[in-house]
């Protein structure tokens, strides 16, 4: 009974850490995983980097973004943080 008591502190603070800390993190992810996924030609984006552009063509794996000048780039697919209205 002692032991119970005794760990109940360090399973509260493992529950607390994955409610405030884990769980969210996992909810990013997977919405990230989806939007990239869901690449399209034409969509305006930003990748890790800061980088603006637009979709210009989509293999598996990769993405061709074209940039204010012109020149077109290749990224990876997890290279992409956001999609741009």
């Amino acid at each position: 009974m002692e032991t119970i008591v005794a760990l109940a502190p360090l399973l509260l603070m493992f529950l607390l850490m994955w409610l405030l800390i884990i769980r969210p993190a996992q909810k990013r992810q997977k919405t990230t995983a989806k939007m990239q996924s869901e690449l399209q030609r034409g969509d305006k984006i930003v990748t890790v980097g800061g980088l603006h552009g637009t979709v210009d063509a989509l293999d598996d794996t990769t993405v061709y973004v074209t940039v204010a000048d012109g020149t077109r780039l290749q990224f990876e697919r997890q290279a992409i943080a956001r999609v741009v209205d």
